[in-house]
């Protein structure tokens, strides 16, 4: 029910209420304390970091420093196979044929949030909501930036700075719960 709720306010390019998502997100990381986890997206809002801060002990903040331009190119040429959920982006993973799935031949859509006029709306919020949240963040010396365009250029120094917040974990390790 929370998340079709949740679904109409993406659709729509708006951000979910902050009562909304807090309680969904607080919901999932009832019980993960035992473990190291990663959000990404939340929180978008001061609200939804103070409401996290008083559940959960926030050890570090990433920050991805990307011109809203490169991100409205990106995700205004993603397009789905909506039957099998394939993805595909016309700058860097384009289909064989423009707009048909490469193994059924079926169309494939943009979905709602991908339209040019839904991401302009959305990365408008998140101008005016969440970069009050890296300020929080930063007064609190939980925050560190990394500024770039490209996954590949910028991902080996989030890796590196990782691997010194994070227990060196083998495999067999990670696959065991403590």
């Amino acid at each position: 029910e929370v998340g079709i709720l949740a679904k109409s306010y993406i659709d729509q390019g708006r951000l979910i209420p902050d009562d909304i998502m807090t309680r969904l997100m607080l919901s999932e990381l009832k019980g993960l304390d035992r473990y190291n986890w990663l959000l990404d997206g939340f929180p978008r809002t001061v609200a939804q970091a103070e409401a996290l801060d008083k559940e959960c002990q926030i050890d570090t903040v990433i920050d991805l420093n990307v011109p809203f331009e490169t991100i409205k190119c990106r995700l205004t040429a993603r397009w789905i196979h909506p039957a099998s959920g394939r993805v595909y982006n016309l700058e860097f993973s384009p289909p064989k044929v423009q707009g048909i799935d490469d193994i059924t031949g079926e169309p494939l859509v943009q979905r709602d949030d991908d339209k040019p006029e839904t991401v302009t709306k959305r990365l408008q919020a998140y101008d005016a909501q969440t970069k009050p949240v890296l300020e929080y963040y930063r007064e609190k010396g939980l925050l560190k930036s990394f500024s770039g365009t490209e996954t590949n250029k910028i991902w080996p120094h989030i890796y590196a700075f990782l691997q010194t917040k994070l227990p060196d974990v083998s495999q067999k390790d990670a696959d065991t719960p403590r």
